[in-house]
């Protein structure tokens, strides 16, 4: 199941700060690559890793949790069967801070449940997409 549309995708490729989950500090991985291709486009990227102290020349972060700024969409590099979990994370921290606007999961990574719950919550989501194809795709 998916209701996402272009305008959504547009809507979520039109922010300034992305916090990638599982963002990874290993080039030629996706959960690198994707990242860095958007942080050289000029997004504001914040690596959310527990195992790193630093991944694209910014500190990492262990948790969403503890990203200080403001967090426009969440890029999701975890397992399918994580996504419920970090959803619930989003979703503390709407209710706390309402700075996100929704939850990208990448290529392969999907979880109807959990993206029915942002949906809910009033978060735009994408599943099983690439971030980085699709900014190519709305930028051309």
């Amino acid at each position: 199941m998916t209701d996402t549309t272009d305008d959504d995708i547009e809507s979520l490729l039109n922010v300034d700060t992305i916090a990638v989950v599982g963002c990874s500090g290993t080039p030629g991985k996706a959960a690198h690559d994707v990242p860095a291709y958007l942080q050289r486009q000029g997004y504001d990227i914040v690596p959310v890793n527990p195992n790193r102290e630093e991944i694209l020349g910014r500190p990492s972060v262990d948790s969403l949790a503890e990203v200080g700024a403001a967090v426009d969409l969440v890029d999701v590099f975890r397992p399918s069967e994580a996504v419920s979990g970090v959803v619930s994370d989003v979703l503390e921290r709407v209710a706390a801070r309402d700075d996100v606007q929704g939850v990208w999961l990448q290529r392969g990574i999907r979880d109807d449940d959990a993206a029915a719950r942002a949906r809910e919550a009033g978060l735009r989501v994408v599943q099983d997409r690439c971030l980085k194809v699709e900014h190519r795709r709305h930028s051309e």
